[in-house]
């Protein structure tokens, strides 16, 4: 399992957040995603060491990157004081990486951070950056991208507030008890296959080729099983009824979100937000070829 885990969260750092750092504000946060990996790079390599000093001293890099990051998200809600889904969802995407690499530093420095088993710790990382960060960050672009619609938007800004209050109510699962953890996995499976349900229905068809739109097929086909998988561990744990191990869930739910998830859904959103790019260069060209045609016709007049 802990080849897994390692790969699963190696996959993470490098990429996804970076990539999805520049899917929330290309402008402000290109610089950010550029130099992250000063800190994502010796991250990922203190994953494939053992516990100790210099896994420690690797992880704290990450560790500091992502907590600016959070502080980044609080200061920017500060600033904006816009509290719609999108704006919600976005932070908390923002503030889940530094929970993942609180829980990255105690595990390699083989501290139990508030009595927690070192394996939950090491599990808690890829949770927060799938299950927290990308999650969320999905869950605020489909909202961005339906918007106002008929008939959905109210579901599109359902889902933009469920992610984040299902992946804070898993959080508190863990100080609480089983049954709050498995509240937590209501909340955040309704909201996950609410994005889900918009993205094959809004997003996919409007994708402007058979790659994007087979992207968001498969993430949002991907996630319906997966988060049914969360659902049953969580009612398992809860009630005791037989339900997967952590290590079946890390190669099938794990697996499973970041790569047929997270992945597929990162690299659609950059497709898609490419395209939009290239469709609002062209326009604004348009209208410049026309200013200057206009002016040299009135000089010619």
């Amino acid at each position: 399992m802990t080849v897994l885990v390692n790969v699963i969260v190696t996959l993470g750092m490098l990429y996804v957040v970076p990539a999805g750092l520049r899917l929330i504000d290309p402008v402000r946060f290109l610089r950010t995603a550029r130099r992250w990996p000063l800190a994502a790079v010796p991250g990922a390599l203190c994953l494939w060491l053992p516990r100790g000093l210099p896994a420690t001293a690797l992880a704290a890099p990450y560790a500091a990157a992502c907590l600016a990051l959070a502080v980044a998200a609080v200061l920017r809600l500060w600033r904006t004081r816009s509290f719609t889904p999108p704006a919600i969802a976005v932070a908390t995407a923002l503030v889940s990486p530094s929970i993942a690499a609180t829980a990255l530093v105690a595990e390699r420095a083989g501290y139990r951070l508030f009595g927690f088993d070192l394996d939950i710790l090491a599990l808690t990382v890829p949770h927060f950056h799938f299950a927290g960060f990308t999650a969320a960050l999905v869950a605020g672009l489909v909202c961005r991208a339906v918007g106002g619609r008929s008939g959905t938007g109210g579901l599109a800004r359902g889902a933009a507030c469920s992610v984040p209050a299902g992946t804070l109510l898993v959080l508190l699962g863990y100080f609480v008890d089983d049954w709050a953890e498995l509240l937590g996995a209501v909340v955040l499976t309704g909201g996950m296959w609410a994005v889900a349900l918009l993205t094959w229905r809004e997003i996919r068809p409007a994708g402007p080729d058979r790659t994007t739109r087979t992207l968001l097929a498969t993430s949002a086909a991907v996630l319906v099983a997966t988060m049914l998988l969360a659902l049953w561990w969580a009612v398992g744990e809860a009630t005791g009824i037989t339900h997967p191990t952590l290590t079946w869930m890390a190669a099938t739910h794990g697996l499973g979100n970041a790569l047929g998830f997270a992945l597929c859904s990162v690299l659609a959103w950059r497709r898609l937000t490419a395209e939009s790019s290239v469709v609002e260069t062209s326009a604004v060209e348009a209208r410049t070829t026309d200013a200057r045609t206009t002016d040299a016709r009135t000089a010619e007049t």
